[in-house]
């Protein structure tokens, strides 16, 4: 290869790496930054509602039809479904990673369309609707009043026609759900007054069908040539209470008539009364906006925060913002931590440079390729569509301690050459390129090679593979490019020999330090060298040492800790309440007082946002839900502050409640994948049985669990004691009266479901109108004697006369998945245990307990983490296979390639002994850095095999090569290894925000290139003899 090109022309190599550094600045730019890359698989949720349906009524009518036309749509992993008793019903189907939202989307509304006609009127009048989202809380706000002088009415309302409209608009939100309700004009028909009329709540139906309606009336004059044209307007839809009030019902004798506010209460009210928000303590109107699948997470909710703040200005006094849960306070948190380690640790290769070059010009070099690699990078990332992320960050800050490898070779073979009496820079510069470009050549494609295999790989490991790998990749690609152009230049310019034409050498602070530095590496290389001759002649502890190393590998292997993602602080904490089933809103609430009590006592919260009525396994009365914001991390250094430590403290703090059942936990590391950071899964009825036996196995099945040293919590909110009553309606007495059982079962949903009957405008918006009975009228079954039906001879009976009621129980929310009846597990890993140990423990437990009839299927990022082991072995195999195969290519040879691939395992399983020893998981994070491992320790080893072959092709003995290679390697390959570990060393001291993954990927690359460094230089100068001594009497010579 002629590179004297390059150094003859310093200005034209310049330039090339000036042109790299200027597109990387302007890429820096215009890259999305994001904590994660796209990785979540789309998602659409179906929704409906049928008012006043219990659970199995929805499940039933609404679900089970929906279901069945969905499931196969394309490209399909796994469905959700959940109705609840408050008659909403929420379809999620989750989609393979990679398939395109829009048309998921599409193929699931073609689906629910065939599917409508099936479901009841009630359900289709009020919508089915379809949508794209990610399962995933992208950030919560409420909009509250301090001072109590706003109540949750006018909040929720507030939000609804001035805030959400607006976030909506956002490219990047896909649904926006308030804890709250929008306006509804109430009808509270008054029983014993609409008997006394003889009016049913069908009655007032008709009479809204008949007059609160909009109309086109014409005009007067239209076409007429000489009269004046005059438009009709019909006074349409009424808008306020006192005009509903006027509405006439019918005449009355005597030439009255009877209106309706003679027979009910109307006012401007809520639509529904099923949830109560609350900022600490405060009213509130809580929202919770989840990302539009595809969308860039960090854009989006900064353009919230950009809407929100502009509403700002305009809140009524006494009105506040606060956000509860933004995943880019982490996000940004993170990447400022990141950033600052990455100045670190090129402080610290720079300077572990410099004391083996002990130049400043020569440290300068490498010092220049750095920056060149890691800012040029990004001009690749922007032209692959790749985002800035805690991933590629990551990527960069290892990449840095890898960068420097190629023009460290570069720089220390120019100064070999002026070792050797060298006078001219140029000619320098032109005879260490010949010698070393094969060898960096050769061990950039290596190393770049490794990450091929994880490029290729789909997923969500292998999107978290491919976005390292390949960042990675691209650098060291970038540093080679700098290695053949702008070093030698720069060698050539810069370099000089340490001594003068006498051989002289100056006598300043730095020849002295370059001369004991040299006279102690003279000494410990003459060591070496002795050490690789006393393994060379005892092949039986080469053997053994790899031996050895393979059985650790496997055993540590099996013995370390394993998961997918590092959980960290991210300074908010998720708490899921119920209280004992059948309790109602009110009685809820008095708990969480006594909750918000003992949470005012754990200083680290911030902020504590409130809903009852809601929580992530479901809806009801009995249920509810507090988002928790944490101070920031600089307020929460100390010991027994972080996210872990709130948790316990919640924990203590609400152990003393009887009627709460508790569940905390922190919001998932990737988004869309469930809302919570433990393990996720669905016991699945396959029989189709009995709720109650399911409900049985499933408790007893937690109950094991929860005996487990692997699980920390295990919880299931699903219950089957709710008391509810069975509707039995007498068909002979309503034929002998003259009603049909639906006139009965109508008039008891007009009093009882509060239905939606018809719409008004107001404040530019629709909204419906709402009639029931007011709620002291629905107090116990009692109150059927008050509520009355219109006989076929038109006197009025009460219902009781035809309804009979039966006390049962029954649950308040009913889950399916994959189309069985299942419930819904949630859980965390003991304290100590990973959540690879916590799902592994599940499936033993599973095979123990649970019988034929039941099976489990994990979701969120449980279901990942449980196909992602298989996945890490394939892919290690697969880089190892590839590795040998350009090895084979580049020496012609099948057998050479094992002294470079042998000494490997020694690095990988120095990563696993570094990873037991500091008590961290076999994860994501740390795969990452074995693969980074294999194309290292791949490119160290290279450049022992590449000159001992080149001096072998000399004529030198077998032994003399090898030992030749081992002593001039010996400098540039410490060096190497050596910047690469104290590059790392920030990452692997790091605390606080991002500090879980930092040290998950740092330790193991440490450990790996420590234990595998040590290992290759004693090992592959006597692979290689062994390797090529069967080459030469094996393969045909050339």
């Amino acid at each position: 290869m002629n590179l004297r090109f390059f150094i003859d022309r310093p200005v034209f190599s310049g330039v090339i790496s000036v042109v790299i550094v200027l597109m990387g600045i302007i890429a820096i730019f215009s890259l999305p930054v994001e904590q994660y890359p796209d990785i979540a698989p789309p998602t659409i949720n179906v929704w409906a509602t049928y008012p006043g349906a219990n659970a199995e009524t929805v499940q039933k009518a609404v679900i089970v039809p929906l279901e069945e036309a969905i499931n196969g749509v394309e490209d399909m992993t796994y469905m959700t479904s959940t109705a609840s008793n408050t008659g909403d019903a929420s379809i999620m189907i989750y989609f393979k990673q990679g398939a395109n939202a829009d048309m998921a989307a599409v193929n699931v509304q073609n689906r629910v369309n065939g599917a409508l006609s099936q479901l009841p009127a009630e359900a289709t009048k009020t919508g089915v609707l379809t949508e794209k989202q990610q399962n995933a809380e992208l950030l919560t706000f409420a909009l509250y009043s301090p001072d109590d002088r706003f109540d949750q009415t006018f909040l929720n309302n507030y939000v609804k026609i001035n805030v959400e409209p607006r976030l909506k608009r956002i490219s990047g939100v896909g649904k926006t759900q308030l804890f709250g309700s929008n306006y509804s004009m109430r009808l509270w028909l008054r029983p014993d007054k609409m008997a006394q009329y003889g009016l049913i709540p069908d009655d007032i139906t008709a009479m809204l069908a008949g007059q609160n309606i909009e109309a086109a009336t014409g005009s007067f004059g239209a076409n007429h040539q000489t009269a004046n044209e005059y438009t009709m307007k019909y006074r349409g839809r009424h808008s306020t209470a006192e005009e509903f009030g006027e509405l006439v019902i019918k005449s009355l004798p005597g030439g009255d008539v009877l209106r309706l506010k003679d027979v009910a209460d109307v006012e401007l009210g809520d639509e529904y009364y099923n949830y109560s928000s609350e900022v600490n303590g405060h009213p509130a109107a809580m929202m919770m906006i989840n990302q539009k699948a595809g969308s860039n997470a960090s854009s989006t909710i900064n353009e919230i925060h950009e809407v929100l703040d502009d509403i700002k200005e305009s809140l009524p006094e006494g009105a506040e913002f606060v956000v509860l849960t933004d995943t880019n306070k982490f996000l940004y948190a993170s990447i400022h931590s990141v950033i600052r380690t990455l100045l670190e640790a090129i402080l610290l290769v720079v300077i572990v440079v410099y004391v083996f070059l002990q130049d400043i010009k020569s440290t300068l070099i490498p010092t220049i390729s750095i920056f060149v690699s890691i800012i040029g990078t990004f001009a690749v990332m922007s032209l692959i569509g790749f985002s800035i992320n805690l991933l590629t960050l990551f990527a960069l800050v290892l990449a840095i301690g890898t960068v420097v490898d190629d023009a460290i070779v570069v720089v220390e073979a120019v100064q070999a050459k002026f070792d050797e009496g060298y006078r001219s820079p140029v000619l320098a510069a032109d005879d260490a390129m010949k010698s070393v470009s094969s060898a960096v050549l050769t061990s950039t494609i290596i190393f770049m090679a490794v990450f091929i295999p994880v490029a290729m790989m789909g997923g969500t490991s292998g999107s978290f593979y491919a976005q390292f790998g390949i960042t990675m990749a691209v650098a060291v690609g970038i540093s080679a490019i700098n290695a053949f152009t702008l070093s030698p230049a720069l060698c050539a310019l810069l370099l000089r020999p340490y001594t003068d034409e006498e051989g002289n050498a100056k006598n300043n602070f730095a020849a002295r330090f370059r001369k004991a530095f040299n006279a102690v590496f003279s000494r410990m290389s003459s060591r070496y060298v002795r050490g690789v001759l006393y393994v060379v002649h005892r092949k039986w502890l080469l053997w053994s040492v790899i031996g050895v190393s393979l059985v650790l590998l496997v055993i540590l292997m099996n013995i370390t800790k394993t998961g997918l993602i590092p959980q960290e602080d991210t300074g908010t904490v998720l708490v899921s309440m119920n209280t004992k089933p059948g309790s109602s809103m009110a009685q809820t609430q008095k708990v969480m007082d006594r909750i918000n009590h003992s949470l005012d006592s754990i200083g680290e919260i911030k902020y504590n946002g409130a809903v009852a009525g809601f929580s992530f396994n479901g809806s009801g009365s009995s249920q509810a839900m507090y988002f928790m914001t944490l101070k920031d991390w600089k307020e929460r250094k100390d010991e027994g502050q972080s996210v872990d430590d709130v948790i316990e403290k919640i924990y203590a703090g609400t152990s003393n409640i009887p009627d709460a059942t508790v569940f905390a936990m922190s919001p998932p590391m990737i988004a869309g994948y469930g809302m919570g950071n433990g393990f996720e899964l669905y016991l699945q009825d396959k029989s189709g049985g009995d709720i109650n036996t399911f409900k049985k196995e499933a408790d007893k099945f937690v109950g094991a669990l929860s005996q487990r040293p692997e699980i920390g919590e295990v919880y299931s909110s699903f219950a089957t004691d709710y008391p509810q009553y069975w509707v039995d309606i007498d068909a002979a007495k309503c034929e002998q009266s003259g009603v049909s059982p639906s006139e009965v079962l109508s008039t008891l949903s007009g009093y009882y479901t509060g239905g939606y009957v018809s719409d008004f405008n107001r404040f530019s918006k629709l909204y419906h109108v709402t009639m029931q009975a007011p709620s002291e009228y629905r107090i116990n079954p009692e109150s059927l004697n008050m509520m009355y039906v219109r006989t076929s001879d038109g006197s009025m009976a009460p219902l009781n006369q035809f309804v009979s009621l039966t006390k049962t129980n029954g649950p308040s929310d009913l889950t399916r998945f994959n189309l069985f009846n299942a419930i819904a597990i949630n859980g965390t890993p003991a304290p100590g245990y990973s959540s690879g140990q916590a799902i592994k423990a599940i499936g033993e437990t599973a095979q123990e307990v649970l019988p034929s009839s039941c099976g489990y299927e994990f979701g969120g990022l449980s279901r990942e983490e449980s196909k992602t082991t298989n996945n890490a072995t394939l892919i290690f195999i697969l880089c190892f296979i590839l590795v040998y195969l350009i090895l084979c290519a580049l020496y012609e040879s099948l057998f050479v390639p094992f002294a470079v691939l042998l000494s490997v395992p020694c690095g990988l399983m120095g990563s696993f002994l570094f990873a037991w020893l500091f008590d961290l998981e076999n994860n994501i994070y740390m795969q990452t850095g074995l693969i980074m491992i294999i194309g290292l320790l791949a490119k160290t080893a290279i450049l022992l095999t590449e000159y001992a072959e080149k001096r072998r092709a000399e004529g030198m003995s077998l032994v003399k090569s090898a030992y030749s290679a081992a002593k001039v390697r010996l400098r540039p390959i410490l060096m190497t290894v050596l910047a690469m570990v104290f590059g790392l060393v920030p990452l692997m001291l790091a605390h606080g925000v991002g500090a879980n993954g930092s040290r998950s990927l740092a330790t193991g690359v440490i450990g790996g290139m420590i234990v595998g460094t040590l290992a290759l230089l004693f090992l592959v100068p006597s692979l290689f003899i062994v390797f090529q001594h069967i080459q030469e009497r094996v393969m045909r010579k050339r």
